[in-house]
Formats: structure tokens, sequence, C-alpha cells
């Protein structure tokens, strides 16, 4: 019971350190670069990113794809914390799944608005 309970607190700490982490520095205000984009370029560098940002997530994910194959192959040696660590590489899964598919839906309505603009 002891072990769960740290392991919580453990994942819980290095979840919030994650959601505060930044994947890339951006010396701007992405939501101020969306409001302002007005032209073709403008669309078109943001597309830019949230594909430069579905790159990073889609290398996330194979990496915890990896680590979630190994849990799975080697649970024998893991034990209970194996579950533990496989439940979480599938959390994480899902969540870069998501977190690539939302980047690539921005990039390509980014696009379309740029095609858009004569």
């Amino acid at each position: 019971m002891k072990n769960k309970f740290v392991f919580l607190i453990i994942f819980g700490l290095s979840s919030l350190l994650a959601s505060c982490a930044q994947m890339n520095s951006h010396p701007m205000d992405m939501t101020q670069a969306v409001q302002n984009a007005k032209t073709r370029t403008d669309h078109e560098a943001l597309a830019k990113h949230y594909e430069a940002t579905a790159k990073e997530m889609q290398a996330k994910l194979q990496e915890h794809k990896k680590m979630f194959e190994q849990y799975q192959t080697e649970r024998q040696y893991y034990g209970r914390r194996g579950l533990d660590m496989e439940a979480m590489c599938q959390a994480l899964i899902h969540f870069y799944e998501q977190a690539e598919k939302g980047n690539m839906d921005m990039a390509n309505a980014h696009r379309k608005m740029a095609a858009e603009i004569k």
C-alpha cells in the first residue's frame, strides 16, 4: 500500500512538472500570434509551427510505445510496479496521440486559411 502511495506521489509530481515544462520555448505568445495572423505568410508560419510540434509529439508517442512494449514483454521482472508503469505508458500514449492530432488539426486549419487568402 505504501508503494502505491509513493508511486502516486511521484507520478503526480512528474505529471505536474511535465505539464508545466515547455516542449519548445517560444519567443512569442502563441495565443497572440494566432489572433494576429492576417496574412498568408502568418498562417503558413503557424501551420509550420504546429506541424513541428506534432512531430515532437509523434517522437514522444513512439518513445512511450516502445516503453509500453518493453513493460509488456518483461512484465515478470517488474511485478505490480510493472502494471503501474504500463498504465502510465498507456495514459501517455493516449495523451501524445491526442496532442499530435490536435496540432495537425491546427496546422491543417491554418493551411486552409492561408489558401483562402488572396
